[in-house]
């Protein structure tokens, strides 16, 4: 059987940092991200739900002199304060009740590596309290040790709320947010950075189809719907959508109705992707003509024409991006005063013509 799903797939490949999407906004995240894995202070992740910041620690650790060393992750939101504290640094025989018999904490456990603190924002006071001595000195006492334990370990933190905006209201601690916050990354969501919609869609398809299913493909209608909708799960909305989408398939095609999305009628520039396409090939090369015509659109429209603004904001050579202009039929002089695109609205049934 022809492996359709991996025919041709040499740009849906992640790369070192086990993330993919090449958007503008995605790529100076990398680039970021690969400063930080230098570093050694606690870096705070923030992004809306469903934008990957555990696959963006995961990334830092892997790149980081520590990628030997354990990776250790928790949910601060599904612990009481007790928990954390016995989580994170331990408990001696007969430290509670239930206390039978020694536990090392998280942090021993991470001893060299690097610990994730996934949803560090739902941490009460007490929590801030007791995570601020570790995060100054890496230094803490299991529940019922006198003894004071050192070890080495890098934080990462995540967060899907305004951590600053919690300190003002008073409910996240100054000293706590500083130490947390000697680096910060922000990740954009899938809303601001489309053009890895399609790419992360077909990398999502190849990694759950199984062998038994690796003929399946996008149809045109499921291609237009996942152009036009406007993913507040962001990427972990569209994971789900393509696992689900999956198994409902019949036909060897993922429609919008599979991925569980409304139907769109018309393309971003108003053409009807054409039925009947067979490879993956064939379709591949008719979505990269669909998703570089509306990225030329955004970019020219972005820069009122400025085609060297526009390729130096893109990463390409001025001369290449004029010929993606020119392929496309697109006149950089019809942008040079008051930008007009297409922009897909989640809930209607077409995409609109907008105006900057």
């Amino acid at each position: 059987m022809t492996n359709t799903l991996n025919d041709g797939c040499e740009c849906l490949t992640d790369d070192d940092m086990g993330l993919v999407g090449q958007a503008p906004a995605f790529e100076h995240l990398r680039s970021r991200l690969r400063n930080l894995a230098k570093a050694e202070g606690p870096v705070l992740i923030s992004g809306e739900t469903g934008t990957g910041k555990e696959l963006v620690a995961h990334a830092i650790h892997r790149m980081s002199p520590r990628k030997h060393n354990p990776f250790v992750a928790v949910n601060c939101g599904s612990l009481t304060d007790s928990l954390f504290e016995s989580e994170l640094f331990g408990h001696e025989r007969g430290a509670f009740t239930d206390a039978h018999t020694r536990r090392p904490g998280l942090m021993t456990q991470a001893a060299g590596g690097t610990l994730f603190l996934d949803e560090v924002d739902t941490l009460t006071t007490r929590g801030q309290v007791a995570l601020l001595r570790a995060l100054q000195d890496r230094s803490f006492r299991p529940l019922g040790s006198t003894v004071e334990h050192r070890v080495d370990v890098r934080f990462l933190a995540a967060t899907n709320a305004r951590l600053d905006r919690l300190v003002e209201s008073g409910s996240f601690r100054i000293d706590a947010y500083y130490r947390l916050c000697v680096f910060s990354v922000a990740l954009p969501p899938l809303r601001e950075r489309r053009e890895d919609i399609l790419p992360l869609a077909l990398h999502f398809l190849r990694k759950y189809a199984g062998e038994s299913r690796l003929a399946l493909e996008l149809s045109p209608t499921a291609v237009k719907a996942l152009l036009a909708w406007d993913w507040p799960g962001n990427v972990r909305e569209l994971e789900s959508a393509i696992m689900r989408a999956i198994p409902s398939s019949n036909d060897g095609r993922i429609t919008a109705a599979d991925l569980g999305l409304p139907s769109v009628s018309e393309c971003a520039d108003g053409e009807e992707i054409p039925d009947g396409i067979q490879t993956f090939k064939s379709q591949k090369r008719r979505i990269l003509e669909v998703f570089e015509r509306q990225y030329l659109t955004r970019l020219m429209a972005e820069h009122c024409g400025n085609v060297s603004r526009a390729a130096r904001a893109a990463g390409k050579e001025r001369r290449d991006l004029g010929k993606l202009l020119k392929r496309h039929g697109l006149d950089a002089r019809q942008f040079a005063s008051g930008a007009v695109w297409i922009t897909p609205r989640p809930s209607a049934a077409r995409y609109e013509t907008q105006r900057a």
